[in-house]
């Protein structure tokens, strides 16, 4: 029995869990307004599920804990996440509250004309709570993988959240992604966006955080203000967009060890995933204990695969090929263009690395 009296269905232990929304996500056929387009293609969305579905994907064991109503939408997200090699037997059903679904036009993310029609208000994922969640089953992994649009959803998410990042012996490490969404916010009514993530942040062991997001949220300006204001824990990743990503690891300012590495060169296909991809690469690194450098690399490999597909989520490339690639000078690593097919190359030395690639990969 678990610690709230329910029999807990995955006591194993995994690699990773991630617990999260998973919505269904319907795609434009075309460009245009979503007044204008006619159809949509089924596929599938959430920080948390695509991270845990690039984890599978690259060889871990993961779990991915949510809640999704019992209808045919939640049907189809259990099978496609599961379909990835993600564990979904903690996937919790929930009769009266249905799965959450969202609209989104082709366009770049990051411009005006984008729109996102979200019907997640009431969804079945809103209902988690430490009561109504396996605790047992959330706590199983090595790494437990969260996200600040979670306490976003509703007053019991972010009473969950908090249980999970409160600083406890024997917890596994806790991942945060700070994923701040103003729009989830507002709409909240349960408490102040900004102000809850930084708390959740700070009760974190590896969190991630964009520049972009922490001067938005926190009128932070620079990886060292973030680090000032974030000094618990034991690895903070301020990513930069396409100049790179900044890791602080140690017992905080002053004290630190500081890495930095650049964002590598992509032919973008479409601009989306690549923070999610980007945790599941650094965290599969993580996994592996390689160097705090190599990790950084390899979350940036995992977000060039998502950027040059046209989708959330890309096949990624082999982990030999990845540790070749992560294991080039500083130099050669500069020089590294990536495009359309490079996840499937062998990584060879003379290979090229994809379509469009205008470098050699050459190892040491």
């Amino acid at each position: 029995m678990t610690a709230n009296g329910r029999t807990s269905t995955a006591p194993d232990v995994a690699d990773v869990v991630a617990l999260g929304e998973s919505m269904v996500t319907f795609l434009p056929s075309r460009p245009g307004r979503l007044a204008d387009v006619p159809s949509f293609d089924r596929a599938i969305g959430g920080a948390e599920s695509n991270v845990a579905c690039v984890l599978a994907a690259a060889g871990h064991s993961v779990r991915w804990v949510g809640r999704v109503g019992a209808d045919g939408f939640g049907d189809h997200l259990v099978e496609a996440i599961g379909g990835y090699g993600v564990d979904v037997r903690a996937v919790r059903r929930d009769p009266a509250r249905p799965t959450g679904i969202y609209f989104r036009t082709a366009g770049d993310r990051s411009t005006d004309a984008h729109e996102v029609a979200y019907y997640r208000a009431g969804s079945a994922a809103s209902a988690m709570s430490v009561a109504t969640m396996d605790l047992d089953a959330i706590r199983s992994g090595r790494i437990l993988h969260l996200s600040g649009i979670t306490p976003a959803l509703s007053a019991d998410c972010l009473g969950l959240t908090r249980e999970l990042t409160a600083r406890r012996p024997g917890r596994p490490l806790v991942s945060f992604d700070v994923n701040h969404r103003p729009g989830l916010w507002r709409d909240a009514g349960h408490g102040h966006g900004p102000e809850v993530l930084l708390e959740l942040a700070r009760g974190a062991d590896v969190v991630f955080v964009g520049d972009d997001e922490a001067r938005d949220a926190w009128g932070l300006d620079g990886p060292e203000a973030v680090r000032a204001a974030l000094p618990e824990p034991e690895l903070l990743v301020v990513k930069q967009g396409a100049t790179g990503a900044t890791a602080f690891h140690g017992s905080g300012p002053g004290t630190d060890e500081v890495t930095s590495v650049p964002a590598l060169h992509v032919d973008v296909v479409a601009a989306v995933g690549a923070g999610d991809a980007f945790a599941a690469g650094f965290l599969s690194a993580t996994l592996r204990e390689l160097p705090v450098r190599d990790r950084l690399r390899h979350g940036h490999l995992m977000a060039a695969a998502a950027l040059t597909v046209p989708g959330d989520l890309a096949t990624p490339p082999a982990r030999d090929h990845a540790d070749r690639l992560a294991a080039l000078d500083d130099t050669a690593w500069g020089r590294l263009r990536l495009g359309p097919g490079w996840t499937q190359d062998g990584g060879r030395p003379g290979d090229r690395t994809g379509e469009g690639a205008d470098e050699e990969v050459r190892t040491p």
